[in-house]
């Protein structure tokens, strides 16, 4: 016997018809973009970055308690009076075990050996040493320039992949989104003062992708719906443009929310930064690409006939919209 299966067709996240009037906030969202990106510029300049021994130069230890969990307290009161600078302490993995960051000490790399060793006499017989690092100040100077050059090398390659694919005017509202989301980003993170090593800039980088493709999406729909209404008001194709791919943009931003908040809650600490890095990329990166990548061209405009050509080269749906009413076209 053979049970019938219902027919399930799912559901639409935003009702087809959906109008959400985008174009009506262009210009409240560009001037509050423009000056959040300002503010971030300025704090990254004035405060800088809580940068992490990757950038910085340092040492690192690993440590685990071998009589049951770490006692943070404990340890930091051992560790503050060795006068070898900044120690930062926090826990790492299971509550048995810590992770201790050591500032670069004055001198060469025997300095910085002299400092793990007064850590490691200080911890004494209750911790075993699982990891040891450091990280001189000629190499975390080259990881330094070398982490600007790519994030700004990827906003370059992703402009001119932009630009050859659609138009300069879509590159712009492209270039201007994705450095609203990296400005961003580092400015949450200069201001709260957390810590910024080479993960977040993974981070910062996979947030560029993400950002970009996202306003793909848009673009495509926006340059197929110039082909389709050619006397269609530009505001208001806009609109229907972003309305039409909304839910595709929200569904895909909130699946990914769901899987990087995940990781900050239950990741531990090793990659905590990494995610709320990547979570406020995801949650600034949809934003932008609704309110700034498209409403630019509402600004700049866009020449029609460099999208459209020639009516034999128009999309199918082209000829249907010039017997669409006049509220349509």
């Amino acid at each position: 016997m053979f049970f019938p299966i219902p027919d399930f067709k799912g559901f639409d996240f935003f009702p087809h018809g959906t109008r959400l009037p985008f174009m009506k906030y262009k210009g409240v969202a560009l001037v509050a973009s423009v000056v959040l990106m300002l503010a971030s510029l300025g704090l990254f300049l004035t405060q800088g970055l809580n940068y992490g021994v990757d950038f910085k130069g340092g040492s690192l230890i690993e440590v685990q308690s071998k009589s049951g969990p770490a006692d943070l307290s404990e340890v930091r009161a051992k560790l503050n009076g060795l006068g070898i600078g900044d120690v930062q302490i926090q826990a790492f993995g299971s509550d048995t075990d810590l992770l201790i960051r050591v500032e670069q000490q004055p001198g060469d790399e025997a300095a910085q050996q002299v400092a793990m060793k007064k850590v490691v006499d200080a911890l004494g017989d209750g911790y075993v040493q699982r990891r040891i690092e450091v990280v001189g100040p000629a190499v975390s100077s080259e990881l330094r320039s070398t982490s600007i050059i790519a994030v700004f090398a990827s906003l370059i390659a992703v402009s001119l992949y932009v630009w050859f694919r659609f138009d300069w005017q879509f590159a712009a509202g492209v270039i201007l989104s994705l450095l609203h989301d990296v400005l961003l980003t580092i400015g949450i993170f200069s201001l709260f003062w957390l810590e910024f090593d080479l993960s977040i800039v993974a981070a910062v980088l996979t947030i560029v992708g993400y950002s970009m493709n996202d306003s793909v999406v848009v673009s495509d729909r926006i340059r197929e719906n110039l082909r389709k209404y050619k006397r269609m008001e530009l505001n208001e194709l806009l609109d229907l443009s972003i309305n039409e791919t909304l839910s595709r943009t929200v569904l895909t931003g909130m699946t990914a929310i769901a899987g990087i908040a995940a990781l900050l809650l239950f990741g531990g600490e090793v990659i905590r930064n990494f995610s709320l890095a990547m979570l406020l990329g995801i949650v600034i990166g949809t934003y932008s690409s609704i309110f700034i990548a498209a409403p630019l061209l509402g600004f700049i405009g866009i020449k029609r006939e460099n999208l459209v050509g020639n009516a034999s080269k128009a999309a199918p749906g082209a000829e249907k919209s010039k017997k669409e009413p006049a509220g349509a076209v």
